[in-house]
């Protein structure tokens, strides 16, 4: 059937001349990957050039019995890109998704936090250890800069601007942005460096990464998750929360106390307003305002 071919071209393509992350093109890779299995096991034998829209129904009908609606939507959306990137490379001249609908999925409210909460989390982390300070720094570091996991484990020590107030920040498709840190944050991270991080025999490569495992190498999402997961449950928060809660709450946090939305947009490195829009749904309070503070019919 030849799909490796490709859908290396099509890893490649993602990487250089879109700029997504690793975890970005192995999603999408992964949506393929899926189909080409659903192919195998009906011995379907047919090539990316020549698969056609009676196929791919029959492969989303039976990843609709496993999946819910928004998965379904989000490999629906995945295959349409890679069969794009063909119609573009000249090797089709048709999409088999072309008139395939997405599931309609409604757009889900992300989950936040109280402050009371998040400071309760921080609360919990034991002081004792050296992990102690680092955890420490690094939902301070979440919570008040609203980053990403991505973009916190791969943070530099060359990327702090503690002087000028900011931190920079690599987001997706490798876009630079400047945040603010506070003071408070701040402190907590030279804390760490200066008395935890400096006394680690750090693994080259990684001399200038800040958040580093007792090995002295870099962080992965995962930890960052079980870090905040077993916080959640030493304090007995019964929410499904992660380190992507942190960042909503921040959002909701800013709207909540009088930030604009282009402003916490740019904080976020979010590429579309629309998708900061959603924080204004979280409280219904914000939008009263909003007409009683600047409506001439107040």
């Amino acid at each position: 059937m030849n799909w490796t071919r490709y859908i290396k071209d099509y890893q490649s393509y993602l990487k250089i001349e879109r700029g997504l992350s690793k975890n970005t093109i192995e999603n999408y890779v992964f949506d393929i990957e899926r189909l080409c299995l659903f192919l195998t096991q009906n011995q379907i034998e047919i090539s990316p050039l020549k698969i056609n829209e009676e196929t791919i129904q029959q492969f989303i009908y039976s990843v609709s019995k496993e999946v819910n609606a928004r998965s379904q939507a989000r490999i629906i959306s995945g295959l349409k890109s890679f069969f794009n990137y063909l119609i573009f490379e000249d090797y089709r001249n048709t999409n088999p998704l072309e008139l395939i609908d997405s599931p309609k999925t409604g757009r889900k409210l992300p989950d936040t936090l109280s402050v009371e909460d998040i400071d309760a989390l921080i609360a919990a982390i034991d002081l004792s250890s050296n992990e102690g300070e680092r955890n420490r720094a690094m939902l301070e570091t979440l919570y008040s800069c609203g980053l990403r996991v991505s973009e916190l484990v791969a943070l530099k020590i060359s990327d702090l601007f503690f002087e000028e107030g900011f931190i920079k920040i690599t987001g997706k498709g490798n876009k630079e942005r400047f945040v603010p840190i506070g003071e408070s944050t701040q402190k907590y991270i030279l804390i760490y460096v200066n008395s935890v991080r400096l006394h680690l025999n750090i693994k080259k490569g990684h001399e200038d990464t800040l958040f580093l495992n007792r090995r002295g190498s870099q962080l992965t999402r995962a930890m960052i998750f079980t870090i905040i997961k077993d916080l959640a449950f030493k304090i007995g928060l019964n929410k499904n929360i992660s380190p992507h809660t942190l960042r909503h709450s921040f959002a909701t946090h800013l709207l909540e106390n009088g930030a604009d939305l282009r402003s916490i947009q740019l904080m976020l490195g979010h590429e579309s307003i629309t998708t900061t829009e959603i924080y204004v749904h979280l409280d219904r309070t914000y939008l009263t305002q909003v007409i009683h503070t600047f409506h001439p019919r107040r």
